[in-house]
């Protein structure tokens, strides 16, 4: 399982980078069977949201960190690196660029965004 991860450098650049989550056999819900789970990480609140198709967010680090979880619509994010990528629904991205120039984000897909944020502790 994988996600991506958007971060500033020292410059207070962004830029993307792809993280694999380790995962292992688990009896996480007991007694059902046992399957691959990630390691617990803490989270102090979650966020539901919807975004409208045709929203565009100029220049701006988050907020916080946090995850992001994309259930549907489709974005384009660009870092001050000069890349940039579309996430889907199933996406899962976590935002560090809490400093720096921060990145753009616009809806691309003709139905809105839905996702859900999961701040974490910093």
């Amino acid at each position: 399982m994988n996600y991506t991860r958007i971060y500033a450098d020292a410059k207070g650049e962004s830029h993307f980078e792809d993280v694999e989550v380790e995962l292992h056999e688990a009896a996480y819900a007991p007694p059902a069977p046992p399957y691959l789970v990630s390691q617990p990480s803490p989270a102090t609140a979650v966020v539901w949201t919807t975004i409208p198709k045709g929203w565009s967010g100029d220049w701006h680090p988050t907020p916080r960190l946090q995850w992001w979880f994309q259930l549907a619509g489709e974005v384009e994010v660009a870092v001050s690196d000069g890349e940039v990528r579309r996430f889907l629904a199933g996406s899962v991205v976590r935002l560090d660029d809490v400093s720096g120039r921060g990145h753009t984000t616009r809806v691309i897909s003709d139905e809105d965004v839905v996702a859900v944020y999961a701040h974490i502790p910093a």
